[in-house]
């Protein structure tokens, strides 16, 4: 575990834009010092940050609970912050290339934490098993060479059944008391507050598109998405904004085909059946670069709830017998090779998603409460930002062969690591100037 001697000249640099935000230099350094840890630390706990850092006489420290105040108590505001990242993001995307924003939700596990905001028991489709987890959704931008998450947000836990359950318990025939009448009429209220309070995954993404829409910084960007957040809702507000969106297609979908509702999947087939030739071949250059051969059939036809979309069955072989993909957009007049390049950059969500989760810690943090929860998940948009920032190293090393073209988040990491062991090598050099042995200087940095 390396010690750390000072913040990397990469996070100075990159935060000195949002320091007007923080209302006391010392919090911003400990957001500072705090970001380096998510990115650098092996133990992406508060404490496990805090320890990391050594304490020098150019730069004393104070505990870690000072540390958390100025983290996840001082008064900054997560959604000012996101506002200025989003405007920061945004200079590094050209709106004269194509840019898409991407939508999706994961979960975030916490198995032993029941108590975190948004934390709630039920079934994990992924892992089929009952599990303890958040539903984080998100929203990320992305053009052929970089990509960034601008929009947060966690879903709160449902207690509406749990709830109601314990008002049906608890009811009387009548309450002999003004006390005990006004306890029961608080507690139908508390239901009645936390019922209305509670949002959808579509009515979250659809508040996040509307800010960022409201604030401009992506005039440009189109919409992408996969079957599990496509829903009318979304697709409405998206529209609404004069923006364009592709997204994936359930298989068991109904189309209006000849006057019939049919499944898209039974369409497919029976395009291959009777009409094979109706699937033309298309070489798509996707968002990594790479070329993929495809063979596409593409028409307009009527769905349920969203209306006259224009729909794209995608094979990825020649004799058409892999299993299809389905795709959609609102975007009647686009080609086949368009839609199918919009879609390759839905994928920056994924990564987006193991990024916050295998390098900031997503699910090993134990922060509780909403508020504290929330900054910590900006704070690693920040940090996914920032290290994109970081200088290359690495590249002649063997274990980065394979990244000779785009820089990986390795070497970025690599590159951070070096900004920071330069400042603790230099501090050594200094104690060992002072006179001091080698067992001195250790248990300066890594105190026993």
């Amino acid at each position: 575990m390396l010690p750390f001697v000072g913040i990397p000249n990469t996070i100075k640099q990159g935060m000195s834009a949002y320091r007007d935000l923080f209302p006391r230099q010392a919090g911003f350094e400990h957001v500072s010092r705090y970001l380096s840890g998510l990115l650098l630390s092996e133990n992406k706990t508060l404490q496990g940050i805090h320890s990391q850092f050594v304490s020098t006489t150019e730069q004393p420290l104070s505990g870690r609970r000072a540390m958390h105040a100025g983290v996840f108590e001082s008064p900054w505001e997560q959604e000012a912050l996101m506002v200025r990242h989003r405007l920061q993001v945004s200079q590094h995307y050209d709106p004269r290339a194509r840019v898409v924003i991407s939508l999706d939700w994961t979960l975030g596990h916490h198995e032993r934490s029941k108590q975190i905001f948004g934390v709630k028991r039920q079934y994990d489709y992924v892992d089929n098993c009952m599990s303890c987890y958040q539903t984080i959704l998100t929203a990320v931008a992305a053009n052929r060479v970089r990509q960034d998450g601008i929009g947060v947000a966690v879903q709160a836990a449902q207690w509406e059944a749990a709830e109601l359950e314990y008002l049906k318990m608890t009811r009387q025939g009548e309450y002999e008391t003004i006390a005990a009448a006004m306890e029961r009429l608080s507690e139908l209220v508390a239901y009645q507050h936390n019922r209305d309070a509670y949002q959808t995954r579509t009515e979250l993404l659809s508040a996040m598109i509307e800010q960022i829409e409201g604030e401009g910084q992506f005039p440009t960007a189109d919409y992408a998405f996969d079957a599990g957040v496509c829903a009318a809702d979304l697709t409405t507000v998206i529209e609404g904004f004069g923006k364009h969106w592709v997204s994936e297609l359930a298989c068991n979908r109904s189309v209006l085909w000849f006057n019939q509702w049919t499944r898209i999947d039974a369409v497919a087939q029976q395009l291959r059946s009777t009409s094979g030739q109706s699937f033309r071949h298309y070489r798509i250059h996707q968002r990594n670069g790479e070329v993929k051969e495809i063979w596409a059939f593409s028409k307009v036809v009527r769905l349920k709830k969203i209306g006259r979309k224009r729909i794209v069955i995608v094979h990825e072989t020649e004799d058409l017998n892999d299993t299809p993909r389905f795709l959609v957009t609102d975007a009647l007049h686009w080609d086949v090779s368009r839609i199918a390049i919009t879609w390759s950059y839905r994928w920056p969500c994924e990564v987006f998603h193991e990024f916050t989760k295998g390098i900031c810690g997503l699910e090993s943090a134990q922060l509780r409460n909403e508020d504290a929860v929330k900054r910590h998940i900006a704070l690693s948009c920040l940090a996914q930002s920032l290290l994109q920032d970081a200088p290359v190293a690495g590249g002649t090393s063997e274990k980065f062969s394979f990244a000779s073209k785009t820089p990986s988040i390795g070497q970025k990491l690599y590159g951070l690591t070096r900004e920071v062991l330069h400042p603790l090598v230099q501090f050594c050099q200094s104690l060992f100037e002072q006179g001091q042995s080698v067992e001195q200087v250790v248990e300066v940095i890594m105190p026993a």
